[in-house]
């Protein structure tokens, strides 16, 4: 009768299980990442599930949770993703534009163009995302509300400044302008996401402009601005020169 040679492969050393259980993992974070903020744009917070979001990201529920934590932290995630990728357009034409007319017509330009580019979904998640939510998603909605009347106050901020300098008559409205350049925005997001093109949401952005009140007497920019373009016509315009 022989004896066994004992066996030498069966159990893992507790060590090297902790080991095995951290090694990198085996999906690019960052394509999943962009994979989510499609799925988040497309379909909105409360419509994507979590096997939706495996699905297109190509990773397990348990991959997803250790990489990105629950579904709320990876919309946050998204949101930010979002805004330095694609959002951020409204906020950097207003900052940068030396008036508050020419950071709006840029933003409504641009608008025009973002919303409806071809290969990824239309419209703006900031605008859409959050428009039918639970109760229980609440605290998303208000991220998204926030979100959206911080961009109404720097529109806000930067026509108080033209009325500060004489770009603007003394009597506008701040705050309702602002609503109103912003209300056009969203309004834009959701006719792209009804199929409208960018010539057609170019001549939503053409009437808007319309609207927007005559350059102050201090101005030396208000005329040109306005030539061959109606600035000052509209029924928000005031006084014509």
């Amino acid at each position: 009768m022989t004896t066994e040679e004992p066996r030498t492969t069966p159990q893992t050393h507790p060590a090297e299980a902790v080991k095995r259980r951290g090694r990198p993992r085996s999906f690019d974070r960052e394509t999943a990442l962009e994979q989510a903020v499609r799925s988040f744009w497309e379909q909105g917070y409360e419509a994507t599930s979590i096997s939706d979001l495996t699905r297109v990201m190509g990773i397990s529920a348990p991959s997803l949770y250790a990489a990105f934590g629950d579904k709320r932290a990876l919309f946050d995630e998204v949101v930010a993703e979002y805004r330095r990728r694609y959002g951020g357009f409204l906020n950097r034409a207003v900052a940068e534009e030396p008036t508050a007319r020419r950071g709006v017509e840029r933003a409504l330009r641009e608008a025009a163009v973002e919303y409806t580019l071809p290969g990824r979904p239309r419209g703006c998640l900031v605008v859409s995302a959050a428009l039918n939510t639970a109760p229980a998603s609440s605290e998303v909605a208000g991220l998204l509300r926030e979100m959206r009347q911080s961009n109404v106050r720097q529109i806000a901020r930067a026509v108080r400044a033209d009325i500060a300098s004489g770009e603007l008559p003394p009597g506008t409205d701040a705050d309702a302008l602002a609503a109103y350049v912003y209300a056009v925005i969203q309004g834009m997001s959701q006719q792209a996401r009804d199929g409208a093109e960018r010539t057609e949401l170019e001549a939503i952005a053409e009437l808007a402009l319309r609207a927007w009140p005559a350059a102050g007497r201090g101005s030396g920019t208000g005329k040109k601005e306005g030539e061959g373009k109606g600035a000052g016509s509209g029924p928000a315009s005031g006084t014509a020169r």
